[in-house]
């Protein structure tokens, strides 16, 4: 459980610190696109209200508190399944990338009312328009790793 827990924390903890620096260390929130490294890396300000790609958005409050409490959820559901997976590192480490961004995400709908995304990524003439942010990374290479690492070790 202690790599569930640190990878957890420092997903959370490097998802919120780039979030705090590049809305208000960057003043991205103002300016709303920077160029880094075009058109491999832009950071661009989205406001997500919704799930992936702003899946299910509207402007009621209703569904932010929804989507707290399903993060929220998942996380204690995650975390619960993974302590009956011991001696797995692998499947500890992405439990803890998934539940680090979840956690991530969820605090930004508590914060600010919805998730600050703000990394774009294009390359080889495809004009990506979306944006996503470090706790999205987390959630899905958390979820990639337990869907290739659970139930390895099982006995048939």
């Amino acid at each position: 459980m202690r790599a569930l827990t640190a990878t957890a924390l420092g997903v959370f903890l490097l998802d919120q610190a780039s979030k705090v620096f590049v809305l208000y260390g960057l003043g991205l929130a103002h300016r709303l696109a920077i160029d880094v490294v075009p058109p491999f890396l832009n950071l661009r300000m989205a406001w997500n209200r919704g799930l992936n790609f702003g899946l299910f958005s509207n402007e009621t409050d209703v569904m932010r508190w929804v989507f707290v409490g399903v993060a929220l959820a998942v996380s204690v559901w995650v975390v619960l399944w993974a302590r009956s997976q011991p001696g797995q590192v692998a499947v500890q480490l992405a439990a803890g990338a998934l539940v680090g961004g979840a956690l991530g995400n969820a605090l930004d709908r508590v914060v600010y009312g919805a998730v600050a995304d703000f990394l774009n990524m294009s390359c080889c003439g495809i004009n990506n328009p979306f944006a996503f942010n470090i706790a999205d990374v987390g959630v899905f290479a958390g979820a990639i790793g337990l869907v290739l690492f659970a139930g390895r070790h099982k006995t048939p």
